[in-house]
């Protein structure tokens, strides 16, 4: 069990993970995967479970409502190394881009194209 809600560890596809990122788009995941490979983190991405929600009741002598489209599918964002926490990596600066620039907050929640570690993000 973890300790606070920024540290899960759940099991995907039968592997214990520390989760990344929960319910992100396709290109969200290839994202994290790609630069969590870089950086030597073995990585598992596992489909996330389809929203639960409360089948309507059906009214005598109404017609029933078409069922409405099935949600995009979206991704659970995994690293085999339990003791990863996503906050502590980013300030303290231990994740590296391709290029081998420093991951910043803004590079990583995909706001900046390119990271800039130079740039102090309290002094925005």
């Amino acid at each position: 069990m973890a300790l606070n809600q920024n540290h899960t560890c759940e099991e995907l596809d039968g592997v214990k993970c520390s989760i990344i990122e929960k319910n992100c788009p396709t290109e969200r995941s290839a994202f994290l995967k790609e630069l969590l490979e870089h950086n030597k983190f073995t990585v598992v991405v596992a489909a996330s479970p389809a929203p639960k929600a409360a089948p309507k009741p059906v009214v005598e002598g109404e017609a029933p409502i078409a069922e409405a489209p099935a949600p995009p599918s979206t991704f659970t964002v995994g690293v085999t190394d339990l003791s990863f926490n996503t906050i502590n990596a980013i300030f303290n600066r231990e994740l590296v881009t391709k290029e081998g620039v420093i991951v910043t907050p803004a590079f990583w929640k995909q706001l900046q194209s390119v990271s800039d570690p130079e740039s102090w993000y309290w002094k925005k």
